[in-house]
């Protein structure tokens, strides 16, 4: 069983914002919709790469669309 990522993003509400459905967005970045469904759903965390292509078609910031959770200070998970 694959464990979520900690990564949380926005990339649905952006998405629907911008008027373009899962497939349009996954076109756009070269991935399948299977993909950008596990992504918008936190189950798959996209590469480096990808999450630049996903920000770039949005024309926002990687922050912008991918949260991680900060560490306390006591560096417990």
């Amino acid at each position: 069983m694959v464990k979520p990522t900690r990564v949380t993003n926005t990339i649905r509400a952006q998405r629907e914002r911008a008027g373009l459905t899962q497939a349009e967005l996954a076109h756009r970045v070269g991935v399948t919709r299977q993909t950008l469904i596990a992504i918008e759903q936190g189950k798959y965390s996209p590469t480096l790469e990808l999450a630049f292509q996903i920000a770039h078609a949005f024309g926002a910031g990687l922050d912008e669309l991918f949260q991680y959770p900060e560490q306390n200070s006591g560096g417990q998970k």
